[in-house]
């Protein structure tokens, strides 16, 4: 089960689902404090800002971080939930949330991935910076960014609305336990 969600919704979902393993995509020198319950082992922290291009004075995501995190969703291999976030819970960690449902359910069509994460997060609009390199990483050639330039930009939001997709069932369901 992986849930996505914002930093501010961090603890409180960490606490909820009872995750012990934890994703954060920030931009380099924002605070996080990792919930007591979360082990730094089972604690995955990439550094960059949510662009799509290198930008002077900015730190662009690479595929050094793709390496970590299919390396570290691997290791997790749904072994208990995990939350994944970073700053909104829009883009860098909806894009993470992709590509581990993609590197742990290889038979599963990227586009019934795109599709389904479009149906649990309206706002979702996954950096495709991070799923590109994911695309060749994973040998996917190409499909995984087209789906997600097939489900498009999301809605307008200032934080997404957490939601989890259960890899182990069917591919997901809103989080109807989270506070609106």
């Amino acid at each position: 089960m992986i849930t996505v969600c914002s930093l501010a919704r961090l603890e409180e979902t960490v606490e909820r689902t009872g995750a012990r393993h934890l994703v954060t995509l920030i931009s380099g020198g924002t605070q996080v404090a990792r919930p007591a319950s979360v082990v730094a082992d089972n604690h995955l922290f990439l550094a960059f800002n949510d662009i799509t291009a290198p930008t002077e004075g900015l730190t662009p995501p690479g595929e050094a971080h793709v390496r970590d995190l299919i390396g570290f969703v691997r290791r997790w291999n749904l072994s208990g939930p995990i939350v994944i976030h970073c700053f909104a819970g829009i883009s860098r960690s909806t894009a993470a949330a992709y590509i581990t449902a993609c590197a742990l359910q290889p038979e599963t069509s990227e586009e019934a991935l795109a599709r389904q994460l479009r149906e649990l997060s309206p706002s979702a609009t996954p950096n495709p910076r991070l799923v590109a390199f994911a695309d060749g990483l994973l040998g996917r050639e190409g499909r995984m960014s087209a789906a997600i330039a097939a489900i498009g930009r999301g809605a307008d939001a200032f934080e997404g609305t957490p939601f989890t997709l259960d890899l182990g069932g069917p591919l997901g369901a809103p989080d109807a336990t989270a506070p609106r």
